[in-house]
């Protein structure tokens, strides 16, 4: 067998290197590291009070008198359902639709405009203007002009007008003469 020396002359005779750590370095670094960072944080606190500062005056200076408040904010009608705002403007004012379902908005103009053919609907400025009748109304109204019309006509107007409406213009004779009748 060999005869292994494991002991050399630079390590003193010793199977192992000595490790010289300098803990003294370490501990320097990291108070070192610890103050750059109080340092830092508090710089940049400071920075962030200056610039809060700064931007205050600017909104003092720059205040905007015309900027929109509230109801002028929102979006021209129509509104998505969940929007803030989203609703009808009733006879009695604004119905508010927000958090509904989205059906509510054509049930509560259906409740309108079934009120309008049943009532009639009369401008709130001037109640002599009607602007819409009811309906059994308008049709007894139309068949009383329609009546008299027709007692003042004569026999002859009478069958030269059912005579025009039922001829219509054919093709052969290029649109100039009323040629054919309806059935």
């Amino acid at each position: 067998m060999a005869n292994t020396n494991h002991g050399s002359a630079t390590t003193g005779g010793k199977t192992y290197e000595k490790n010289l750590i300098g803990m003294r370095g370490i501990v320097f670094f990291g108070i070192g590291l610890l103050l750059l960072i109080v340092v830092s944080f508090a710089l940049m606190w400071a920075l962030m009070l200056v610039l809060e500062e700064d931007k205050a005056a600017i909104d003092e200076e720059q205040k905007q008198p015309l900027a929109l408040m509230g109801e002028e904010r929102l979006p021209p009608e129509p509104r998505l359902q969940g929007a803030p705002g989203f609703g009808v403007d009733g006879p009695d004012g604004r119905i508010n639709l927000e958090l509904k379902i989205p059906q509510a908005e054509y049930r509560e103009l259906e409740k309108i405009w079934n009120s309008w053919l049943r009532d009639g609907k009369r401008d709130k400025s001037n109640p002599n203007l009607v602007i819409s009748k009811p309906i059994e109304e308008s049709k007894a109204e139309l068949l009383k002009m329609h009546a008299e019309k027709s007692l003042s006509r004569s026999g002859v107007l009478t069958e030269a007008a059912i005579d025009e409406a039922s001829s219509f213009y054919s093709y052969a004779s290029a649109g100039r003469l009323r040629v054919d009748k309806r059935k």
